[in-house]
């Protein structure tokens, strides 16, 4: 087989280990082939061009045998033993549907290069629900696989020097708004029961439905993505990690239709039973413009649990609330332990916002109305926000409060037409202290020397602890 050789050196990005990262950069007239390894894993010792397995780059011809060929042949080199295996994507117009990834590989998108999702829907597989849903939505059957899908797979990184995935998104919300659709939209990038995960350095425009959706994962980096789409776009969520545990998102710029990140473990009686919370989550140095809905929302699929997120340096344009609790009988699971600081906030409905009424439930198994969720230990520090509606808006269950709640040196300024109730609180409890404007009396204010109330952990979660390696390969 001929592998097309060129003079860019192009430095990927590695994980292979908790310990084993890399950065993403050109190294520009060398062709010395040189790898950079630690003592546990190394880097890719095969790697092709999409165009060596048929790709025509020109927007109009389908790729995705293309893509499958590639991997497959890329498939007999899926251990560690073997060295894994590189698919590069050179410059061009891409047009695919979805394909599947295999484990210790890479999939490197040129920085001219542009994969552009199908719309043709023969091209997109059914799956079956995920086993912590159910059914959401208006969808009656399965779901259509992710553009970028893997499940089972170890040592997986989709990255790139900023190259491009568009996801065609609009004839999908169409379809949707007019009721056509009998499935559950595709995601762009899905990997479910897997570990040692990188996604970094690409932008992604237009996702049919959410960009990102790490599930039932383990050991997750996520940086420097771009994600783009029109903020009246349905659900198009940034990034969405669910049921999984050791995640860090960061440096990333979103601008959405939905959440820019939301943190999910499953819906209902469903998400009870499978039991599988997301924890050990760290989200900082994030970006996010969403007029309609949060920077960061924490359910309302919680049904597993959520435990132990902490966000810090989040820069909030223009979005519906800073921070976004939602949840509501029949829910169960759990929100503990969520920390918050530094973060900057411009031009806002709430600040703050937390429910308990929230009422979309599985429409194929149902929910129990004694399945409460327990809300707990919710600390936000360090914050100023400007060009505010109203500061907060904290709804709890009544006769299953929320509690723990802590806000401390927050400071809000206020809109020219802002409420004149500026907090509204029920069923909830906690302490404040150094609020302006200051709380309701349910958290109660502990004085302007109390500013230290709030708590954010001082250990290093194993996922923060990740060191820096260098691979190349020759494009």
């Amino acid at each position: 087989m001929k592998i097309v050789v060129g003079v860019a050196v192009i430095l990927l990005v590695l994980l292979g280990t908790i310990n084993n990262v890399v950065v993403a950069k050109i190294k520009k007239n060398n062709n010395e082939l040189e790898y950079s390894y630690s003592a546990s894993i190394s880097c890719r010792s095969q790697s092709v061009s999409l165009a060596d397995f048929g790709g025509v780059g020109d927007g109009t011809t389908s790729n995705t045998k293309a893509f499958q060929s590639a991997i497959n042949y890329l498939s007999r080199f899926s251990s560690q033993s073997k060295g894994g295996s590189l698919l590069y994507v050179p410059p061009g117009k891409w047009l695919t549907g979805s394909f599947n990834l295999t484990s210790h590989f890479t999939l490197f998108l040129h920085k001219n290069a542009l994969l552009l999702a199908s719309q043709d829907e023969n091209e997109w597989p059914l799956l079956e629900p995920l086993p912590s849903y159910g059914l959401r939505g208006n969808s009656t059957g399965g779901r259509f696989s992710s553009l970028i899908f893997g499940t089972n797979l170890t040592d997986v990184i989709i990255t790139g020097d900023n190259g491009t995935i568009h996801g065609q998104g609009e004839s999908w919300w169409k379809k949707y708004r007019a009721g056509e659709l009998k499935h559950e939209r595709p995601f762009l990038i899905e990997l479910l029961f897997s570990e040692n995960v990188q996604i970094s350095n690409l932008t992604l425009i237009d996702s049919p439905n959410w960009n990102i959706h790490p599930v039932y994962c383990n050991n997750v980096i996520i940086q420097g993505i771009t994600i783009l789409a029109p903020v009246t776009s349905p659900n198009t969520d940034g990034i969405n990690p669910d049921s999984c545990t050791n995640t860090r998102i960061e440096d990333c710029y979103i601008v959405s239709g939905d959440d820019c990140v939301a943190i999910k473990s499953g819906l209902d009686k469903a998400g009870i039973a499978f039991g599988m919370p997301t924890k050990h989550l760290i989200i900082r140095h994030l970006t996010c413009i969403s007029p309609t809905s949060a920077v960061i929302g924490l359910g309302s699929e919680m049904s597993g649990g959520i435990q132990d997120v902490r966000a810090e340096d989040i820069v909030a344009i223009n979005s519906e609330s800073g921070v976004r609790i939602k949840t509501g009988i029949g829910r169960g699971g759990f929100v503990k332990d969520i920390y918050v600081r530094r973060m900057r906030m411009n031009t806002m409905r709430w600040v703050f916002w937390m429910t308990g009424k929230y009422n979309l439930h599985d429409s194929s198994g149902g929910y129990d109305p004694n399945a409460l969720p327990v809300i707990s230990n919710i600390n936000y520090l360090d914050m100023v926000a400007e060009n505010v509606t109203m500061a907060g808006s904290l709804d709890g269950i009544s006769g299953d409060p929320f509690t723990g709640l802590c806000i401390s040196n927050v400071t809000i300024g206020l809109a020219r037409k802002a409420k004149k109730l500026q907090w509204n609180c029920t069923d909830v409890g906690g302490i404040s202290s150094g609020v302006v404007p200051k709380t309701c009396q349910l958290l109660k204010d502990q004085g302007s020397d109390k500013r230290a109330a709030c708590d954010f952990p001082q250990d290093i979660l194993p996922i923060d602890d990740v060191k820096l390696k260098s691979c190349y390969f020759k494009a």
